[in-house]
């Protein structure tokens, strides 16, 4: 029983000091630059030139992600049923090897989108 109440709130602690962590030290460490005087524009992200927007980024490699789950669905179902491949190995396994494929085209893609764009 305490397992069970320890490990959430070890989980939140840990994510918590990450995070605390991790701003802390940004600003420690952008206040030590602005007081070596340089420009303060340097923390502000721009928009880079040429760069696709993110939602048509997030769209395209979830559409990607999507279509390979479901191809991956339609290939297990055709070697379970003609070639007898068991089922706990079929569909996993060509689950996770489409939705990869799917996932490295996203990233070919957005390669290519963020060139042209």
């Amino acid at each position: 029983m305490a397992a069970a109440i320890l490990i959430p709130i070890s989980f939140f602690l840990v994510v918590f000091a990450i995070s605390y962590l991790y701003y802390s030290t940004r600003n420690k460490e952008r206040m030590a630059l602005i007081e070596k005087g340089a420009d303060a524009s340097i923390f502000v992200k721009g928009k880079r030139e040429g760069t696709a927007p993110f939602w048509k980024v997030f769209i395209l490699n979830v559409a990607l992600l999507l279509i390979g789950i479901g191809l991956a669905i339609f290939v297990a179902s055709i070697m379970v049923h003609s070639m007898g491949v068991e089922e706990e190995v079929a569909y996993p396994g060509s689950i996770f090897l489409m939705a990869g494929a799917g996932l490295l085209a996203g990233f070919f893609l957005t390669k290519k989108f963020d060139k042209e764009g």
